[in-house]
């Protein structure tokens, strides 16, 4: 007796059928059968035009098949929107709609067919769409998120005749965003990632243990709640899961939230361990994990550390993540959250060509939502990051647009850490050195974990000639932020200050550090080691150093330092520019 051996592989599925068949049929058998057969026979060729495959039709249906499940959901969108279009001009009572499925599957092939759980999966899928809308499998959510334009909704686990575990569903109905129509869709308003911190779980079952646990997770929550650019949900919510066996996933849709943060506590002998790890729900991926080890001499102070240093790394590393989302979208789909995300990541680069693509997203952020005031209040940022550049055109009406727009941030939502921190930017370009520090210990006040206010609190604190606790507070900004995208800056001021304490081993050793960090830019770097080399008497090192600062920055001179650069103190900036002079610079 023979066996056939037959040929299996992986691929994306489509299968559509006419939603509401039998009715329409029943009042005009022949005009719904040419309806239908020339709505299918359009559908087949956007399928072959898009590299599918149609397999077959099945009476008011066709199967088809995608190497990619990108390309099958692009197509599927494509062909309701056309459908809809064609919908338009036919009475409500005679419009034909099309239901999709789609599906990832292992399936067998054999004789131009494809045949398994894979096909019959796709078919229970096509029956729950929405009238005119697509239903697909987690499986190709996961393939296409962040890669099209289709927003699809948690649609929850079905349970389908025949499909012997729940399935993860997802659904986009007609209108749920532009793709359904040739028109752009308005800009929604902004979205906060929203996150829930699970209480850590106590590894060695001691109550002692528990106690440490439940207050670090308390302390979280409580940190991550005045961080105001994501959502926290409260602890009564996420205690409630305590003690039991719980799925990410389902935590995440009964919360209704995108991220979980969830962890461990252990002991052993006179150290306790803690590790965390940040899931992203929508795909159960790992966005980020750490784990901390610390000696429990005193309980309350662990977990005051303990508490520092996770929401200091949490922040920039579900910022970080927010960005790589946003950039990976086409950009007239983005909401105002998106928006606000995708223009970080061009300021975070301080390059005169990004900031002014980052200017133009915040005031779209803005538009769509006039009442999100990070947008606000970075626009103010990038005016500040244009004059500190030298590459404004009018600093001083750039400074004065910037402080409206971190007013106008004030106005939406006075306890916005990032607007503070934009007003004591702008202050201290002003020269106004006590209204730059007020404004800036405000924001940390608002946002203890916001290592960016750390650095501009530093920075003014040096120009004003308080140079030991500006040393104290940007090496706190290094230290709650080291993947900062602007840890270069943090560095640079801290080696600034060195010089003008005419510290200058300790300034070159920072400027070397800063050289080493792969996304250090312009001409500071280099300007504050030819400054400390030449302080030094290392002339012929420093002149080679101002030689790549002026590639940076042809136009440097040591008037535009004086003007960039407003010190409160009459010594000015005395030391930085006296090496500078030492090293050549005019």
């Amino acid at each position: 007796m023979s066996t056939n051996t037959y040929k299996r592989k992986l691929t994306a599925i489509l299968y559509a059928d006419i939603a509401g068949y039998s009715r329409l049929t029943g009042e005009d058998e022949e005009g719904t059968h040419h309806r239908v057969m020339e709505i299918l026979d359009h559908a087949s060729e956007q399928i072959k035009a898009s590299g599918g495959t149609v397999l077959r039709y099945a009476g008011d249906a066709i199967l088809a098949e995608f190497s990619s499940a990108v390309t099958a959901v692009r197509c599927a969108v494509e062909i309701q929107a056309e459908l809809n279009i064609q919908n338009q001009s036919i009475s409500d009572d005679r419009k034909t709609q099309i239901r999709i499925g789609i599906n990832i599957g292992d399936v067998i092939e054999d004789r131009g067919e494809v045949y398994g759980d894979g096909v019959n999966l796709v078919a229970r899928l096509e029956s729950k769409a929405p009238e005119g809308g697509i239903c697909i499998s987690a499986s190709v959510y996961e393939q296409v998120l962040g890669k099209q334009e289709a927003v699809f909704t948690d649609g929850g686990e079905e349970q389908f005749k025949n499909i012997d575990r729940p399935v993860q569903v997802y659904y986009w109905a007609p209108g749920s965003d532009q793709s359904s129509t040739n028109e752009v869709q308005k800009t929604r308003p902004s979205e906060k990632p929203s996150i829930a911190v699970l209480a850590l779980t106590n590894m060695n079952q001691d109550p002692d243990l528990d106690f440490i646990g439940d207050g670090i997770t308390e302390d979280l929550i409580t940190a991550l709640s005045k961080i105001r650019s994501f959502k926290v949900i409260s602890r009564e919510s996420t205690f409630s899961y305590k003690g039991s066996s719980i799925d990410v996933r389902q935590v995440a849709r009964e919360l209704g939230v995108r991220f979980v943060l969830e962890g461990s506590v252990r002991k052993a002998g006179n150290r306790v361990r803690v590790t965390v790890q940040l899931i992203d729900a929508e795909t159960g991926h790992h966005v980020w994990a750490e784990r901390y080890d610390r000696e429990m001499e005193d309980i309350f102070d662990l977990q005051d550390e303990m508490v520092r240093v996770i929401a200091s790394a949490l922040e920039p590393e579900l910022n970080a993540f927010e960005r790589d989302r946003a950039l990976n979208k086409p950009p007239d789909n983005l909401d105002a959250w998106e928006l606000y995300q995708r223009a970080l990541w061009h300021m975070w680069t301080y390059e005169t060509e990004n900031i002014q693509i980052a200017l133009d997203l915040f005031k779209r952020a803005s538009a769509a939502d006039p009442k999100f005031a990070p947008a606000h209040a970075y626009y103010a940022y990038c005016c500040y990051q244009f004059v500190i550049l030298g590459t404004a055109e009018n600093p001083d009406s750039l400074l004065q647009e910037g402080m409206a727009a971190a007013k106008m941030a004030l106005q939406c939502d006075d306890r916005d850490a990032i607007s503070y921190f934009a007003i004591g930017r702008i202050h201290m370009m002003l020269g106004d050195h006590d209204a730059s520090i007020a404004a800036l210990r405000k924001s940390i006040e608002l946002n203890p974990c916001f290592a960016q206010a750390y650095h501009g609190l530093g920075m003014a604190l040096s120009l004003a000639g308080e140079l030991e606790e500006s040393k104290l507070t940007t090496k706190q900004a290094v230290a709650m932020s080291p993947r900062d995208p602007m840890l270069w800056a943090f560095t640079i001021v801290h080696a600034l200050t060195y010089i003008l304490g005419e510290e200058y081993e300790a300034a070159l050793e920072w400027a070397n550090h800063t050289l080493q960090i792969p996304n250090a830019t312009g001409y500071w770097p280099h300007a504050v080691k030819a400054s400390a080399l030449a302080n030094l008497g290392r002339i012929d090192e420093a002149k080679a150093s101002l030689t790549l600062a002026l590639q940076a920055k042809p136009d440097l001179s040591i008037s535009f330092l004086e003007k960039n650069l407003p010190t409160k103190h009459p010594e000015g900036l005395g030391p930085y520019l006296e090496g500078l002079k030492k090293s050549g610079l005019e």
